[in-house]
């Protein structure tokens, strides 16, 4: 990647030490500056009034060494006790001969130091200070390493797509992590965008960056976050709520009115080299699970939100209309819950052929007659008697919609999962009669993320039997073509940054040896804090 850094002078020893976080952008992922030097990224010269100021021993590096029990003790017990350390450097202790020497405003307990990294990929870690005296962990590859991008797929106007190098976000709060996006899948809703530029009264105005179907490694993360590492491969759940509203305070923040969701306008989305999330809204994935069966995480989450909006229970019969990727995920959610009957339909018998290899106990070809007429022949196809006890609609065809009122039992439920037209004929006097349930389903709430790694992991699900291919960053427009001509169920773009993750699981344990050769190679370094 280019760097957009300019070449700087040198910078004497208590020039280098002076440095501190940059100030947080207005809005999420907004553009900020290219890490072609980390330090560049999260740093910037700042004076002893508004930040701690260190000095320290080592002229070849801003990193202070990491103080040792033997000093650090006494040091902190010391600035505890003496009030000479308040005035400006009159303390007797300030002379230089410890690694960390007290300035106006010493630094006790706060001192940067070299955390404990994953080692197997050579990736060595960092803790740098900040403005409110907490740290950032940031992630520095070794220096073979294929440089770190923030190439971006911008979609312009519908059907004008384009690559563009942006600069790599920052962290907004202790609470988030930076994440080197590696694998990236194409819903219906990225399509529709790129076709239309448009989904309803989301409107895309302006350039924005496609895709939220998305995993990959931890880069960097703030000083609150304690479940995360750099170097923790994870799904990425691309929403973030207000927290604060009615909705969110319910556990259903799916629906809160403020939510940043990715690519959807104006946000942007995720087909990028770097994003910045909330830690928790980051899942660690378990080692049994690859990075490419973590980007399809996100499809499978809304596929367990809609299997659990239709309450299916062991024993169970459950119709799913439609056999797009959707409508395949929740057939195999629903087989894991225990459903015993579960009923794939659609107007195409390839894709009912490999519905029925994947998830499906039975399958039903939809024909050009009426709704009444074609639940009548689904219900004794799949030997239904008087009706499935749940049917979930993953379509959003009106001829669908009719046909699943028909098709559900007396007292059964529906859910409404598929968006099409706004506006339909719905048999309206079929769901009173029967007292049917129904329901609608928008994204995922608390727990299915969490559930969804679960079935994959435990192989109730195998989420990569959905995958045609992966292809290059610089074929997306391919694979989005692809995804609009029917050719694949479920197509992967790779990278930017894919190339991470060279070496399989890294090694989240800590090699003495290693770890040694890494702090004496960051010690040394002359490229900043990082």
């Amino acid at each position: 990647m280019p760097s957009q850094i300019q070449e700087e002078k040198p910078q004497s020893v208590s020039e280098k030490a002076n440095i501190a976080p940059a100030y947080p952008p207005e809005s999420p992922h907004s553009p900020s500056i290219t890490k072609a030097q980390v330090s560049a990224a999260v740093c910037q010269p700042v004076t002893s009034t508004n930040t701690i100021s260190y000095t320290h021993d080592n002229s070849k590096s801003p990193i202070p060494l990491p103080l040792t029990a033997e000093v650090a003790s006494p040091l902190a017990k010391h600035h505890h006790t003496c009030s000479s350390c308040s005035s400006a450097g009159s303390c007797a202790s300030n002379d230089n001969s410890s690694p960390l020497a007290p300035l106006p405003h010493p630094l006790v307990s706060k001192q940067v130091d070299i955390a404990p990294f994953p080692a197997s990929l050579g990736y060595t870690t960092v803790t740098v200070p900040n403005v409110r005296y907490e740290n950032v962990t940031v992630l520095v590859p070794p220096k073979d390493s294929p440089k770190p991008q923030n190439l971006s797929f911008v979609l312009n106007k519908p059907l004008d797509v384009g690559f563009v190098e942006r600069p790599i976000p920052k962290l907004q709060s202790p609470h988030d992590v930076l994440v080197a996006v590696q694998y990236t899948g194409i819903c219906g809703s990225d399509v529709h965008y790129w076709e239309h530029g448009r989904i309803g009264h989301f409107v895309v105005e302006s350039p924005m960056v496609l895709g939220h179907e998305s995993a990959g490694t931890v880069v960097a993360v703030g000083s609150a976050v304690k479940t995360l590492v750099p170097g923790d491969r994870i799904a990425l759940e691309p929403g973030y709520p207000c927290r604060r509203c009615g909705d969110c305070l319910a556990g259903r923040y799916n629906l809160c009115h403020e939510m940043v969701f990715a690519a959807t306008p104006p946000y942007d989305g995720t087909l990028t080299g770097f994003w910045v999330a909330p830690f928790d809204f980051c899942y660690k994935l378990p080692g049994n699970v690859s990075l490419q069966e973590g980007a399809l995480v996100e499809p499978l989450a809304v596929a367990v939100h809609i299997v659990r909006q239709a309450r299916v229970s062991p024993g169970q019969s459950v119709v799913i209309m439609g056999a797009g990727p959707v409508g395949l995920l929740c057939a195999a959610v629903a087989k894991s819950f225990g459903a015993t009957t579960v009923v794939c339909v659609d107007i195409i018998a390839a894709k009912l052929e490999f519905a029925k290899e994947f998830a499906a106990t039975h399958t039903y070809l939809s024909q050009r007659v009426s709704a009444e007429q074609n639940a009548t022949a689904l219900k004794e196809a799949a030997g239904l008697g008087g009706g499935a006890d749940a049917v979930i609609d993953a379509s959003g065809a009106e001829p669908s919609i009719q046909t699943s009122l028909y098709t559900v039992r007396v007292g059964g439920t529906y859910v409404q999962a598929g968006m099409g037209k706004p506006d339909i004929n719905f048999p309206i006097m079929a769901m009173c009669l029967k007292e049917v349930t129904a329901r609608g389903s928008f994204r995922y709430g608390p727990g299915d993320y969490k559930l969804a790694i679960e079935l994959v992991a435990s192989k109730k699900v195998d989420v990569k039997a959905l995958v045609n291919g992966v292809v290059e960053f610089k074929h997306a427009e391919e694979a989005f073509k692809k995804v609009k001509e029917g050719q694949v169920i479920k197509i992967l773009i790779a990278g930017p940054n894919e190339k991470l993750e060279t070496h399989g699981e890294l090694d989240t344990g800590v090699d003495a040896g290693k770890l040694k050769e890494a702090e004496a190679a960051a010690a040394n370094s002359e490229g900043g804090c990082c």
